[in-house]
This record gives C-alpha cells, sequence and structure tokens, in this order.
C-alpha cells in the first residue's frame, strides 16, 4: 500500500494539546485544504468561524455534550452551514481539515455541536446558518495517544454487496 493510503487510513483523532498556538503558516494551510474540499453541485455552501480566544473557546464547548477537547484546544474550527448548505458537505469538510491538520503535525479531534441556537448566539450567525460540526486543533502533547475503544469491525461485519 501507498503512504498516501496509509496516512489516510492511519488517521486518528487526538484530545490533548500543547497551549501553542497554531502558526499562521499552519492555520492558513488548514483553511485552504478546507477551502479546496469537494462539495455537492460545487455550491461551496460552507464558511468557517476560527475560533483561539480561551473565553469564546470556553463559550462554544457550552454548546455541545463531549467538548473537552474545545477547551483544551489552540483553535477551533467551526463549520458554518451557509442557506443550502447539506451536513454531508460539512463532514467532508471536516475531514479534510483533520488530514490537512495531521500532515503539518497538527493534532485535530472532530466535534458535534449539539445546541445549535446557543451555537448560533455564541458565534453571531446570522439567518439561515447553523453550526453542527467543529474540528479542534492543537499540537499535540509528546505523549498523546488516540482514546480508541479497540480497532476497527472487520468488514465482514459492515460490508453488503447489492442489496444489504
Amino acid at each position: 500500500m501507498s503512504d498516501h493510503y496509509k496516512f489516510v487510513v492511519g488517521l486518528r483523532a487526538l484530545r490533548d494539546y500543547e497551549s501553542t498556538p497554531i502558526s499562521d503558516e499552519h492555520m492558513n494551510a488548514i483553511l485552504e485544504a478546507a477551502r479546496w474540499t469537494g462539495s455537492s453541485k460545487n455550491l461551496q455552501n460552507w464558511s468557517f468561524v476560527v475560533v483561539q480566544d480561551a473565553v469564546q473557546l470556553a463559550k462554544l464547548a457550552e454548546c455541545g455534550d463531549y467538548t473537552v477537547p474545545v477547551r483544551n484546544s489552540a483553535a477551533t474550527i467551526a463549520i458554518v452551514e451557509e442557506p443550502g448548505g447539506y451536513l454531508f458537505d460539512s463532514g467532508r469538510v471536516a475531514q479534510n481539515i483533520m488530514l490537512a491538520a495531521a500532515a503539518l503535525g497538527v493534532a485535530s479531534c472532530p466535534i458535534t455541536l449539539h445546541r445549535h441556537q446557543d451555537v448560533a448566539d455564541v458565534l453571531g450567525l446570522g439567518e439561515g446558518r447553523t453550526c453542527h460540526y467543529a474540528v479542534t486543533l492543537g499540537y499535540p502533547l509528546p505523549d498523546a495517544a488516540p482514546k480508541m475503544k479497540g480497532g476497527r469491525k472487520p468488514l465482514v461485519e459492515l460490508v453488503h454487496w447489492e442489496t444489504y
């Protein structure tokens, strides 16, 4: 298998970060990779709110149920669905953010924000805009390891051919 393939299947969410801010070079590269993510009908119905301030990160963390990584992050990118946006596209852009971050040595973790009106209030989103997901970012602690429960299910349990 190619190194590219191994990189993709080896991507893991990390939740423990150094307090070092994300460099402008790395943040711009991650956002550029997000911008180039494919989208339904190429509408690119998304925008991004980069949150770096500790007080704002704490407010954003209150908008979800499992958001300790938001509080611990150097930065969190909130993925905003513009009017007409699709959840599927938000997921695609989140994965590109994570892959780009990993390529730069930046750890990341996907986050679900459960209280959408609270997110809209915290981020100042206008009417018709929603935010369901965010990706936390930070340089990994030297001993950081993914908190995985086991490995992956075997393909035979996941894949069905022609019909379920």
